[in-house]
């Protein structure tokens, strides 16, 4: 389980193991607002493990105050989007070599992203102003578009059909999961007067789920034996039914530019 705080991380584990027991959970610490410590979490993974089966990228922040990271990036960029691609880009290897002694559909990457992508700027992408400081609403619903497109990338890459599927080296299912309105803490740093009022409008009418609801659609993507090969790839809303999604969501040439914009800027950090 991959986390900031140690203290949030116990608690979430302690309250599971209430309910299984012998569930073996780890407790991985990292930070996507530095994206040093999203490496090093990867490194420390594969040190570890000698097989990985599933990954879901579920960090998020939404529609909070500017604020640029120590590594140079708005927040939510980095926090929603860029953090993932990173931690994910580590484990590709290990998630290829599962899943070569595997049935297919085996392994299984999962983006949790947003409704909320349809509020990505015009373009889906400002590739010449990622930070968007103005917007945002913007902001949030550019990062929620690019684990969108980050998911579909990886199934051209990897999915079933691919040309890694079809040699043998490695066979990926991918998905991006918008899992409803949860009840959690992820509008607590709501910026803008307009977005706090809707929110709280959706909270008193009841369009809220809660936590566990809101992870079920994760879960069926991650697990499900029931999950069909030609539902990779796919934008997934609660519960398990594929999803509206905006136009950019579905621009595999923005997809592209995208996955090479990011490899260039994440190695030219030196961490990719």
């Amino acid at each position: 389980m991959g986390a900031r705080s140690s203290a949030k991380a116990t608690t979430a584990i302690t309250s599971i193991k209430k309910l299984y027991p012998n569930a073996n959970i780890t407790f991985l610490e990292m930070d996507h607002k530095v994206l040093s410590s999203v490496v090093s979490a990867a490194k420390l993974f594969l040190s570890k493990e000698s097989f990985l089966h599933a990954l879901i990228n579920n960090a998020g922040i939404m529609s909070t105050p500017f604020e640029l990271t120590q590594d140079g990036y708005e927040a939510q960029w980095q926090t929603n989007y860029l953090a993932h691609w990173v931690f994910t880009t580590h484990l590709l290897p290990l998630l290829l070599s599962t899943s070569k002694t595997l049935p297919s559909g085996s392994v299984r990457l999962v983006n949790v992203t947003s409704g909320g992508h349809f509020l990505a700027p015009k373009g889906g992408i400002n590739f010449a102003d990622t930070s968007l400081v103005k917007k945002p609403s913007n902001r949030y619903g550019q990062s929620k578009l690019a684990n969108i497109l980050h998911a579909r990338t990886i199934n051209i890459l990897y999915g079933p059909g691919s040309a890694s599927a079809k040699a043998g080296t490695g066979e990926i299912w991918t998905s991006a999961v918008h899992p409803g309105l949860v009840d959690s803490q992820l509008a607590g740093r709501v910026e803008g007067t307009a977005e706090k009022a809707l929110l709280s409008v959706f909270k008193f009418v009841g369009a809220y789920t809660d936590g566990d609801t809101g992870a079920w659609t994760s879960v069926f993507c991650a697990a499900s034996p029931e999950m069909k090969r030609e539902q990779s790839g796919w934008y997934f809303e609660r519960i398990a039914k594929k999803g509206m999604q905006s136009r950019a969501a579905k621009d595999m040439e923005l997809a592209k530019r995208l996955e090479e914009w990011t490899k260039g800027e994440m190695e030219k950090g030196g961490w990719a």
